[in-house]
């Protein structure tokens, strides 16, 4: 039997020629290592000295073929994707969609901060199975996900998912509910979710009235999309408990903060809340619960710096507000009498960079800069700076006095870095432009953080 010394002597021989080789080769592999590392950092660790977050929405094509009754804007994944008003063009959305998924892995971001509308026409499971995650899908652990109103409503003549496939895709589904060896088949426990709209209505005809129903997979309670609640979400006819999901969460990020939000509660006929007559009323029942959750998440934020994200934008750059957007105004009060810093929307499929503003649209140095990144794949809108009402107030030149840089031409993703104490926005276009464009657009810039009222930064001075 060895003894214990000649053990010893025996590792530290060991670790000394171990010691020996690193230091021999270290030179030697250190260029290899930097440039071609299988350490597997990205993306398992953070590799920036500030986090980077990549920032887009609107992203994924319809897969399979058009669907009887849609409307002739149908997005499936052959159609070709033309910019709006720009030289801009892609063979397909498929193509589109694809290269801001490459984007976003050349950029290895730390997170994503995806802005709704993820998955067209409605964000049934399989459609993100079938399109969106083989895209996005191989980076999908990094996501930090917000939903739109194509995950939840009626859309282009397609019934409305009411956020089942956006919260099964990311948060799992229950079951199985049966497993069957023989013909290697498993059942799991779905939920029949039937059409909201009232027959009467030319979306829902088209959606095949409300004799027509969705099944979907039932999502697990909580995950990367945040809660789901089975209880809830009643239907009146026929009255039916269908579950609902709440959708909303926050998480740090370097000396960040950062919540994502749902803002999809537009009053959809015969339904309760979340989408029923109260649902997008600070006193209804779903969207209070969400507006008291972030004014306790904001009271305990200490973070030198915050940002929120949501779907539809308050300040509308194509001139599309919306309901949902009109209402997001009770979010931007409580974030601005925090002080948050950046405000991120999609739903207008451009790209857009507000001045920093007061939740009642007036320019404001301490106030919160809106961008819209509206621009993962979708046909591409319009910017509109003057016309259809832009902003709550009704004031149509809106976008003329406030934006400061945008483009509807473009796919394209936002690479923000989140710095100490303040950030960095860097946006371009994902594909190369036609070699008889007029050129490539960019934006990119900086800023600094207000510091959240809790914020300790070791004196008195943050105070607006």
């Amino acid at each position: 039997m060895k003894t214990r010394g000649f053990r010893a002597a025996l590792l530290m021989a060991a670790a000394a020629s171990v010691l020996a080789f690193a230091s021999g080769a270290k030179a030697q592999d250190k260029d290899d290592h930097d440039s071609h590392s299988n350490d597997n950092k990205w993306p398992y660790a953070m590799t920036h000295k500030s986090p980077v977050l990549a920032v887009v929405g609107d992203v994924s094509c319809q897969p399979g073929e058009e669907v009887p009754g849609e409307s002739p804007k149908v997005e499936v994944c052959t159609d070709p994707a033309p910019s709006a008003v720009g030289p801009y063009t892609a063979t397909s959305l498929w193509q589109s969609q694809q290269a801001t998924a490459t984007q976003i892995e050349t950029m290895k971001p730390d997170a994503v901060a995806l802005l709704g509308d993820l998955q067209y026409q409605v964000g049934r499971y399989s459609d993100f199975k079938g399109s969106f995650d083989w895209t996005y899908g191989a980076f999908k652990f990094l996501h930090r996900p917000a939903p739109g109103n194509h995950e939840f409503y009626n859309e282009h003549g397609e019934m409305g998912d009411s956020g089942y496939g956006y919260f099964s895709y990311y948060n799992g589904f229950q079951g199985p509910l049966a497993v069957d060896t023989v013909h290697n088949t498993v059942t799991f426990p779905t939920a029949t979710i039937p059409n909201p709209c009232p027959v009467a209505s030319a979306s829902c005809k088209a959606a095949g009235g409300a004799a027509v129903s969705n099944s979907e997979p039932i999502p697990l309670a909580d995950g990367q999309g945040g809660h789901f609640e089975e209880s809830g979400g009643n239907y009146s006819t026929p009255q039916q408990t269908i579950g609902v999901g709440d959708g909303w969460y926050s998480y740090n990020l370097g000396s960040w903060h950062l919540i994502s939000l749902n803002i999809e509660c537009y009053p959809m006929p015969t339904m309760e809340p979340p989408n029923g007559a109260d649902g997008c009323m600070p006193t209804g029942s779903w969207f209070k619960s969400e507006l008291d959750w972030l004014q306790k998440d904001l009271q305990e934020d200490h973070s030198a710096c915050t940002l929120a994200y949501w779907h539809q934008p308050l300040f509308s750059a194509d001139n599309g507000l919306s309901e949902e957007g009109i209402t997001s105004k009770y979010f931007w009060q409580l974030l601005y009498d925090h002080h948050a810093d950046l405000v991120l929307n999609g739903h207008d499929h451009v790209y857009a960079r507000y001045k920093h503003l007061d939740p009642n649209g007036n320019p404001n140095p301490e106030g919160i800069r809106e961008f819209i990144v509206g621009t993962g794949g979708e046909t591409l809108d319009a910017v509109a700076t003057t016309g259809k009402t832009s902003d709550p107030s009704g004031n149509v030149n809106f976008n003329a006095d406030n934006l400061e840089k945008y483009s509807g031409d473009f796919w394209g993703v936002m690479y923000l870095t989140l710095d100490e104490h303040g950030y960095k926005w860097d946006f371009k276009p994902a594909m190369e432009l036609p070699s008889d464009s007029a050129g490539a657009f960019s934006d990119k810039g900086s800023g600094v953080c207000h510091g959240s009222p809790n914020w300790d930064r070791g004196d008195d001075d943050h105070d607006r």
